[in-house]
């Protein structure tokens, strides 16, 4: 561990990249807070507030910038929702999953039409939020202004530009700078949004409320956050690795592998459920302050619900096969295998390859599905057991985090080492 630290500190190249890193991500908090002008935001807060609305997932997301409605109140999540559209566009459109196949021109293409896409989601989110905020009759503050036509589209547009301005960031990470941008931008969304947590915890538990009972439930919860985190960390990084021989080389040196992740689905699957059991509760809750909370929307789309609840455990399992069998195709590795004159020892190369890959993978995704159920669910279960509503043990967020520290640490090093060697023939 020391030695790698050493290699790391001691890598100009390496240490130029982690400090643009850390000023874009100084940059990227900075703007956040600045508010967009003229909007009272109290009716948007208490949205947020409101039990399993899709826009508290947001602004944990952008840490805080949504109740703030800072310039950045969207974040990246439209450029997200874009790229997610389009990895299955490439499933059902014959030209779009064509230009998958086009090389670095055909990347482009793709990133381009995300970029176009995420633009248009942008403007239709923000359009939707302060159209929605203003039922309340508080959109703007009264001794100012009045809401009008031209203010929505003006609102709309400022929050569409800081998404570009969010994409633009993410792209100058990802190109100058260490890790992926878009994930690096929604970790320290998250990571900004455990100072309150924890504040919270403290405030209900400890102070005026501090009792033995109370103290015990503090320490108690500190500790199931660290097993869980340990947890996560641990299957984070599990992998499932399928020995490959290779004909043409000798037996020493067939060390390769086919590795298959634990949680080869990754966030996806969680945020698509939230997501689509979030949105119809969201939009019922900013055109109707007064909707029933017992009510049959309510008992459908609320996750707290019985039915709810089941729904979405549901959709998380669907999601995660759907998604690990897009990620990690059987058939192409198979045939990849074949042509590369490799083969997994004891299984024929071609459609017997391809079956032994899809058990393995269907296996996998078994285990990596009841790992993201098990920590979807906890911070519901948590919230069952009457801790605050902002106390999130497990969840997304700490999937998240875990997930862009250890692939942003794995690259640093990779880097670091790279260099070295590099150094060693010039």
């Amino acid at each position: 561990m020391w030695r790698r630290l050493a290699t790391v500190l001691s890598n100009k190249k390496v240490m130029t990249r982690l400090a643009i890193t850390l000023g874009l991500l100084f940059v990227f908090r900075f703007v956040s807070h600045i508010p967009i002008p003229l909007f009272n935001s109290s009716a948007l807060a208490d949205a947020i507030n409101q039990e399993g609305s899709f826009f508290a997932i947001l602004n944990n997301f952008t840490g805080g910038a949504l109740g703030r409605f800072s310039v950045l109140a969207l974040g990246i999540s439209p450029y997200i929702t874009g790229s997610i559209v389009v990895q299955l566009l490439q499933m059902v459109v014959p030209s779009i999953k064509e230009w998958s196949t086009q090389g670095e021109d055909g990347k482009q293409k793709i990133n381009r039409t995300t970029r176009y896409l995420a633009m248009v989601l942008a403007f239709i989110q923000g359009l939707a939020l302060v159209i929605g905020a203003d039922q309340n009759g508080s959109l703007f503050i009264p001794t100012i202004t009045a809401p009008n036509a031209f203010l929505y589209l003006y609102m709309a547009l400022i929050l569409t530009a800081g998404t570009a301005f969010t994409i633009w960031l993410a792209d100058i990470i990802t190109k100058k700078g260490i890790g992926n941008g878009t994930s690096l931008l929604i970790a320290i969304g998250i990571i900004s949004s455990l100072l309150p947590m924890f504040t919270t915890l403290s405030n209900t538990y400890l102070g005026a409320n501090a009792n033995a009972g109370n103290i015990a439930i503090f320490i108690t919860v500190i500790l199931l956050y660290l097993v869980i985190l340990l947890g996560v960390v641990y299957l984070q990084i599990a992998t499932r690795k399928i020995p490959v021989q290779y004909a043409n080389r000798q037996q020493g040196r067939n060390n390769s592998n086919i590795p298959i992740k634990l949680n080869s689905a990754g966030v996806i699957p969680v945020i698509f459920a939230s997501t689509i059991l979030s949105i119809p509760l969201t939009f019922a809750q900013l055109f109707n302050s007064n909707m029933n909370q017992n009510g049959w929307l309510a008992q459908i789309f609320s996750q707290e619900k019985p039915i709810g609840f089941i729904i979405y455990i549901f959709l998380i399992v669907i999601f995660s096969f759907f998604y690990a069998f897009m990620q990690i195709d059987p058939e192409k590795i198979a045939d990849n295998l074949k042509n590369s004159n490799a083969y997994i020892k004891g299984i024929s190369p071609g459609e017997d390859t391809k079956n032994y890959l899809a058990r393995v993978l269907f296996k996998v995704t078994v285990i990596g599905t009841i790992y993201l159920v098990v920590l979807a669910i906890i911070p519901i279960i948590a919230v069952m057991a009457g801790l605050p509503q902002s106390v999130t043990l497990g969840g997304t967020g700490l999937l998240i985090i875990v997930g862009v520290a250890t692939e942003t640490t794995q690259q640093v090093e990779t880097d670091a080492e790279q260099t070295q060697y590099s150094g060693i023939f010039k």
